[in-house]
């Protein structure tokens, strides 16, 4: 049973949203006074004002992460009224600051998103849970939470790329050059991945093109090798780099030996590689340990 097949059909057929008609975030002109509180709150700056005074969403740049909405609060003031008072205030001189986590007028419109658009908010907005995998965020835990999951035995290697960040994003196609550059070397994707589900084919990395111009504000690619194969990985990596538009991490991760030795550090370091001294651990949060691990 090929379980890509299987799980990137829910995904297809996805919305998000149930308020409006519109399939894409939207500022409703007729409410906006141009208070300019969300060009700041955009993670992607994506939001501006237009020669009429009134804020506009770039739809290209817009990654469907609801930042805007979620955060302002809507104060629910008539349009005509801010208007009003801003015009008082201005012929005597007087300026008001108000509070900049608001919207005056309630004037952002959340959209009811359509494949393949719905696909921005899945990977964009971390109050959406993905369908594929039942995580909210960017849809996986991640290796991270190997304790609990078992996914990473002796002697093998959790390989994470993450590609995007606020303010930058990544296209899907940038994804995508990144899987198939790493294909040759026949990873082990992460089958609950959703980046690993919109691909077409495991084998080359090649994605549904349907997604591929969709913008996101992050993306993770999680694959599983054998320790001794993280230079070949690595050297793919940077040799993929310079052919997309993406800023990307990568993350490496192994399961620590009984003297508390942690396996794959000397394969990074071989390869002329410098890690970083950051690092994260996922509890578990109460869940059983995977049966055979070290507690």
């Amino acid at each position: 049973m090929n379980i890509f097949a299987r799980v990137s059909h829910p995904i297809r057929h996805w919305t998000v949203g149930r308020y409006w008609e519109q399939v894409f975030m939207e500022i409703d002109k007729a409410k906006c006074v141009g208070c300019g509180n969300c060009h700041a709150i955009c993670p992607m700056g994506a939001i501006s004002l237009d020669v009429n005074g009134n804020s506009v969403v770039d739809q290209d740049k817009c990654v469907e992460c609801s930042t805007c909405h979620r955060v302002l609060r809507d104060e629910g003031y008539p349009p005509w009224f801010v208007r009003a008072v801003r015009r008082v205030l201005s012929f005597l001189h007087l300026q008001y600051l108000a509070e900049v986590d608001v919207c005056p007028t309630g004037a952002l419109k959340p959209p009811e998103l359509e494949w393949p658009r719905s696909l921005r908010a899945a990977f964009s907005d971390p109050t959406v849970v993905h369908v594929g995998t039942g995580v909210g965020g960017r849809g996986t835990e991640e290796i991270k939470t190997n304790d609990v999951t078992g996914r990473l035995r002796e002697g093998e290697a959790g390989i994470v790329v993450e590609l995007g960040r606020p303010g930058t994003g990544t296209l899907l196609r940038d994804v995508e050059k990144v899987a198939m550059a790493l294909s040759p070397l026949e990873p082990a994707f992460e089958p609950f991945n959703p980046v690993t589900q919109l691909m077409v084919d495991t084998a080359t990395g090649k994605m549904n093109e349907e997604v591929l111009d969709e913008k996101v504000l992050s993306a993770i690619i999680e694959v599983k090798t054998r320790l001794e194969r993280i230079p070949e990985y690595l050297r793919a990596l940077e040799d993929v780099h310079g052919e997309t538009d993406a800023v990307y991490s990568v993350g490496i991760a192994s399961k620590c030996l009984p003297d508390r030795s942690i396996p794959h550090e000397e394969w990074v370091r071989g390869a002329g590689y410098a890690l970083s001294p950051n690092g994260k651990t996922n509890l578990g949060l109460g869940r059983p340990l995977f049966r055979g691990a070290s507690i």
